[in-house]
């Protein structure tokens, strides 16, 4: 009889991709270790895919900046902006074209319809802005084009370093020792920019005597030529002092102290040079003209409503590149701070951390991660009451592998883990399951049909499943398709919900391969056969109903 039975499973016409799957598979050593292989690819996946908490969506565009020496608002906006707005509105993908004329300076500022390559356009508007520089008058100097980079800017780790109490440091100082670690931190790997923010740079201060200036016959313009000769950052007349003071940075190498700027020559008089200190009084000090200063406080405890004094403080901002594990490259910066313990303790600097996505990211990865296995149980047990213990197992089987596979293609066309990968994966949890249920619901109803006891367990299995092939697949295809739109949709919404179109039909393919091939092996192990006994009586009247519905 096993004989009999046995030889059967290559006589059923299989008619469908289902049934092909089934029979390939039911008796193939390989399926077992293709189940393991993979729950394991998957969980890799899981494990190195680089985590984030939101999608990073690129923005591009470009800033080009025009000087016209001598120029008022309006006529700059005449002969530079507009043409040079005619121009750009001729290259394809641009969204916004901004333009702003002031004195002596025109800029133009266009950003680049979402998802453009950035590359491709920062060449575009080079390229026609240097082709056009015939339109652009005489008197105007060459066109600076800066790109702008708005998905490198966000940063993911902030960090406010301030003076302690008992420290001796001056502000120069504090910004010095910062900008080291800023350095350190910039050779972080997929670190993309770092960026302070509340820094003061040393700077000497010049102080002229305007009387002593008339009494040698010099003008302040002189002046101002042969200190901007030295300047670092050009003290343009506009910025002088009501009292006639110009500030100037120092120069490496050549002005490194007070006494190097009291000894610049700055004319002759009567064959004897005059010196800047004999009509200018210098100091050392910082840019106190620059006012962009930044301060913290932090509360002492949660009890108390206390807070400390508010403190100067720098921030150094940290940013990453597109596609790379916030979770990593924040703590390599945590572990680099860590590195300067010492230092900062010697110095008296503390430093507060006052953002970290590494860390929002990764609790929002493992809360969703939580969220798909209270899903996947929550199944487990409908499936018990409804199917049975054995069944249900097999069908919450099935929905991990069919995660592991959409992962392990996630990652290899280089997505990241986010809340909408995440998201995508929760939304078709309910519609992943479909198929495997039809299968073992088909099984079930072909095992406990009357005619089951003659025919071998592989056969029902692979008939079973052959059968509802068709219609699944069906099924299934127009669920895709609904979700296919999504990735047509344009600008920055269409950026952000990019992964659900991406992971959702691969997770719904998968729950079709992975239904046909191991529902119908697991249930061949799992699923016992009823004996004769059970339909023992009706046996003979069944038979006859049988042929005549086959007839």
């Amino acid at each position: 009889m096993e004989e009999e039975k046995s030889k059967r499973i290559d006589d059923v016409k299989v008619t469908d991709y289902a049934g092909r799957l089934a029979k390939s598979f039911l008796y193939n050593p390989l399926t077992p270790i293709l189940a393991v292989f993979l729950l394991l690819i998957g969980y890799l996946s899981l494990v190195i895919m680089p985590r984030e908490e939101d999608p990073q969506i690129a923005i591009s565009g470009g800033t080009i900046i025009v000087m016209m020496p001598g120029a008022e608002p309006l006529e700059v906006e005449n002969v530079v902006i507009k043409p040079l707005q005619r121009k750009i509105r001729e290259i394809a993908g641009i969204d916004h074209i901004y333009g702003m004329a002031a004195n002596n300076v025109g800029i133009v500022n266009v950003l680049y319809k979402i998802g453009e390559d950035r590359e491709d356009s920062n060449l575009k508007l080079y390229d026609k802005v240097m082709q056009n520089l015939d339109l652009l008058p005489k008197g105007v100097m060459q066109p600076l084009v800066k790109p702008f980079d708005i998905d490198i800017d966000v940063p993911i780790v902030t960090v406010a370093f301030y003076k302690k109490k008992d420290s001796t440091l001056s502000n120069v100082d504090l910004f010095k020792i910062v900008r080291n670690v800023q350095h350190e931190i910039n050779q972080i790997e997929n670190v993309s920019k770092t960026e302070l923010k509340g820094e003061h740079k040393k700077q000497f201060n010049i102080k002229v005597d305007l009387n002593k200036l008339a009494g040698y016959h010099l003008s302040m313009g002189q002046i101002m030529q042969m200190v901007k000769a030295l300047a670092v950052e050009v003290p343009e007349v506009k910025d002088r002092t009501k009292d006639g003071k110009i500030v100037i940075f120092g120069v490496k190498n050549a002005i490194n102290s007070v006494e190097d700027i009291r000894n610049l020559i700055v004319a002759s008089y009567m064959n004897s040079p005059i010196y800047l200190k004999d009509v200018a009084t210098v100091e050392e000090g910082y840019n106190f003209q620059d006012k962009r200063e930044a301060q913290i406080t932090k509360k002492e405890g949660e009890k108390e409503r206390k807070s400390t004094p508010l403190q100067d403080q720098i921030t150094l901002s940290i940013s990453k590149l597109k596609g790379t594990n916030a979770v990593v490259v924040a703590n390599a910066v945590l572990e680099k701070l860590k590195e300067y313990q010492e230092e900062f303790k010697r110095e008296g600097i503390g430093y507060t951390i006052t953002r970290n996505y590494g860390v929002r990211a990764n609790d929002a990865v493992n809360e969703l991660v939580d969220h798909l296995l209270i899903t996947i149980f929550i199944i487990a047990i409908v499936l018990v009451i409804a199917l049975g213990w054995r069944e249900s197992l097999i069908v919450t089987f099935t929905v991990p592998a069919i995660l592991a596979v959409t992962l392990f293609i996630a990652f290899i066309t280089g997505q990241t883990i986010n809340r909408i990968t995440l998201f995508a994966f929760l939304l078709s949890l309910g519609l992943l399951v479909d198929a495997a249920i039809i299968v073992i619901e088909n099984i079930h109803r072909h095992m406990h049909a009357h005619d089951a006891f003659d025919k071998p367990k592989d056969v029902i299995m692979v008939e079973a499943t052959d059968e509802i092939g068709a219609p699944t697949n069906i099924a299934t295809l127009a669920i895709i398709l609904t979700m296919v739109p999504m990735a047509f949709v344009g600008g920055m919404m269409g950026e952000f919900m990019k992964p659900i179109p991406y992971n959702v039909p691969v997770a719904l393919f998968a729950s079709l391969v992975v239904a046909y091939i191991f529902t119908p092996y697991l249930a061949n192990k799992m699923l016992k056969q009823p004996t004769h006994k059970h339909h023992h009586k009706k046996h003979h009247h069944h038979h006859n109903d049988n042929r005549e519905t086959n007839a």
